[in-house]
């Protein structure tokens, strides 16, 4: 999709409607991976693959992109210049992989695209062949996701973490992914109002010419996990040119509503959520320990409720599966040629 000369919140309306009104996020990278064998007990967590094994990466998006999936998120969430380096990598070979994460999503979308038969849903009925919209989102993860310490779920970074620490961090790596290929940027499991600041200005700062999305993590559908108000940041995200969709990810699916309520109480930007699956993360463990997790099917109930609050793109965090976006799917398009497969669960 071209997006030179075409505003944000242009493109995205359009690509909504080109979806039939609403999109389809994909669901738990991580999640997959460790599905397929992968161990991720690391600080670079799924970011380690893009090394050892990109072959998976592209795997995990194809999965999702035949589970109907319209957005396919980067393995690039913790995928920094700092941890590369840290794992005695040059900065030329950590600048490299985090173009590379884009690259292998493009490449799976191509061949996914390039394998589409007669019998797949990526057809109108009037026969005519139509490729459903995909576009590719490059993550950008939060100064607590590189800590790899959990801090992402707290937001308590300290005062010697300013504005400008945020945005030194972040500078080179944003450079990086908004001229890599990718369709829009995706700043991911945003935890408090200053790192959402810090984007705001380095998305103007830098001059980034693609659109962005700012999805924050919420502990209660009202406020961040650091108790900033979502109010407060999805005004941040909703006065930056920029921002095509604001949005919540990585949130237990109850306090979703509520969260899509505080957002359009402040901006008419297009709401994405995509929720965890309501398992809560221990980041002493680095485990996900079972409380109100929420089976596949039944983000069927929630999705309905979610759509009528707003919201116009949902997919699935932490722990949800290609399952999870078929289920979406089946909601949202009435897409019962897409069953859920016990292989995915």
């Amino acid at each position: 999709m071209g997006l030179e000369g075409v505003e944000p919140s242009v493109f995205v309306s359009d690509f909504l409607e080109k979806c039939g009104g609403y999109a389809v996020v994909d669901g738990g990278f991580a999640t997959e991976l460790e599905r397929h064998g992968q161990d991720l007990n690391d600080p670079l967590w799924s970011a380690k693959c893009l090394i050892s094994s990109p072959h998976l990466v592209r795997r995990v998006h194809l999965d999702y992109l035949d589970a109907g999936a319209n957005v396919i998120i980067t393995a690039s969430y913790q995928a920094t210049i700092q941890g590369f380096e840290a794992k005695g990598l040059s900065t030329k070979e950590a600048e490299t992989l985090i173009s590379r994460s884009v690259e292998i999503a493009c490449e799976a979308r191509q061949i996914y695209h390039d394998k589409c038969t007669k019998d797949s849903w990526d057809f109108l009925d009037n026969g005519n062949i139509t490729r459903r919209p995909v576009l590719v989102a490059a993550s950008v993860g939060s100064y607590g996701a590189y800590l790899a310490d959990g801090s992402e779920y707290a937001g308590n970074y300290g005062d010697s973490v300013t504005l400008e620490t945020l945005k030194d961090f972040h500078r080179r790596r944003l450079q990086i992914l908004a001229t890599s290929g990718a369709d829009l940027i995706a700043f991911e499991t945003i935890p408090n109002k200053l790192e959402a600041q810090a984007y705001a200005e380095l998305l103007e700062e830098e001059g980034i010419d693609i659109p962005a999305w700012f999805s924050f993590t919420s502990k209660d559908g009202i406020n961040l996990v650091s108790g900033d108000s979502i109010c407060d940041c999805a005004s941040i995200a909703g006065s930056c040119k920029q921002v095509a969709a604001v949005g919540v990810n990585c949130t237990p699916p109850r306090f979703i509503h509520g969260a899509i309520l505080s957002i359009r109480k402040v901006t008419n930007k297009p709401v994405v959520i995509y929720p965890n699956s309501g398992e809560t993360y221990d980041a002493e463990r680095k485990i996900w320990v079972k409380s109100t997790g929420v089976a596949d099917e039944d983000f069927v109930s929630y999705v309905g409720k979610w759509r009528d609050a707003g919201a116009f793109l949902f997919g699935g965090c932490c722990r949800t599966t290609p399952n999870t976006i078929r289920a979406i799917c089946r909601i949202l398009f009435d897409k019962s040629s897409l069953p859920l497969s016990k292989a995915d669960m």
